[in-house]
């Protein structure tokens, strides 16, 4: 947004020049790219495992923002912000633990009703 520009007032063409100036922004285009293909991973992940187990660590898209920010934009962290970081990675690491700590149950197939069963 720094490189768009701020709305200068709260009108339809100044909200038009703006999304004008981010449909056409390849930073911004890139981050669409990479949420769809997010979006895209997590819909065949959740068809695979059990979702109490991968939802909770979507949360550890905070910590790659994290880095990001510090990486591509130079900003600085507080401590207090840090401290968030690792306790998103602990509870990321405990999810996975107990993910492989639970015996695995084999879960069999239903019967399919035969033809003298339904009369």
């Amino acid at each position: 947004m720094t490189n768009i520009g701020d709305m200068k007032s709260a009108s339809v063409s100044e909200g038009l020049r703006v999304a004008k100036a981010g449909v056409s922004s390849p930073q911004i285009l890139l981050g669409v790219l990479f949420e769809a293909l997010f979006f895209g991973c997590l819909l065949l992940l959740m068809s695979k495992s059990d979702i109490s187990f991968l939802w909770p660590l979507t949360g550890l898209s905070f910590v790659f923002a994290t880095f990001a920010a510090i990486w591509f934009l130079g900003e600085q962290v507080s401590p207090a912000r840090w401290a968030g970081v690792v306790l998103i990675m602990a509870g990321a690491a405990l999810i996975s633990y107990s993910e492989h700590a639970n015996p695995k149950t084999e879960q069999i197939p239903p019967v399919a009703p035969t033809a003298t069963s339904a009369r």
